[in-house]
């Protein structure tokens, strides 16, 4: 397996050592996501369900707007909410009036509360969960949350900070370039990745989520 100092060489190469660092995002620590509420984990997940296919900038300049239909995304009010109440959030000109997304904001809350139930709280899954099983848990909120599947999960987790890679089409060229997968949608192509990530980040010490950036500037 090529050596990370290699592929960090090839990306400040191409970049510029300074150009490379300065384009890692912020990844918090275990405490600060075990301290944030489920609100705020909701706020999240939700927005980035209507970010998917849809301009970010447009998304965030209506999010105040769904903080204050949405009961400040409080998923103990957000499962009681009925029928006729969405209904009416689907009528209003301030919100992003997209049905199916709009849908999916109940059972999400619900979502929220069986994990809460199961592990304490969303931050306390986040910031309990393996460092080195990253795909089993894009795999977790995949298959138990609404409109999180492709790269909505990592998405996800990357805006609220939490160290995750990114199964972007640079990363996944990196990775075929080197032989290490075919493909990045399989459950066996993206654990084969996590183990390559895991032996660089065993050699760096760096986030998941420097790894992965810095890989996709190897290629773009």
């Amino acid at each position: 397996m090529t050596p990370w100092d290699d592929i960090m060489a090839l990306a400040e190469r191409r970049h510029g050592a300074a150009a490379v660092r300065a384009r890692w995002v912020t990844v918090v620590d275990a405490a600060t996501l075990a301290s944030r509420s489920d609100a705020h984990y909701l706020s999240a997940l939700t927005r980035r369900v209507f970010r998917a296919g849809m301009t970010h900038a447009v998304v965030d300049r209506r999010w105040p707007a769904f903080e204050q239909a949405f009961f400040d995304f409080e998923p103990q009010k957000l499962v009681l909410m009925p029928d006729a109440m969405l209904d009416e959030r689907l009528r209003d000109p301030a919100l992003i009036r997209h049905g199916r997304k709009m849908a999916s904001i109940r059972p999400n809350a619900q979502f929220m509360l069986d994990i809460a139930r199961e592990y304490g709280s969303m931050g306390q899954l986040l910031a309990q969960w393996p460092a080195d099983d990253t795909v089993g848990l894009w795999h977790l909120l995949s298959r138990r949350a609404r409109s999180l599947g492709g790269r909505s999960a990592p998405a996800f987790l990357r805006m609220v900070g939490k160290d995750s890679w990114m199964p972007t089409d640079d990363v996944l060229a990196a990775l075929t370039a080197r032989g290490l997968v075919t493909g990045l949608s399989s459950q066996r192509d993206r654990r084969a990745a996590q183990d390559a990530i895991n032996h660089w980040q065993q050699q760096s010490g760096l986030a998941q989520a420097h790894i992965s950036q810095t890989l996709a500037m190897t290629v773009g």
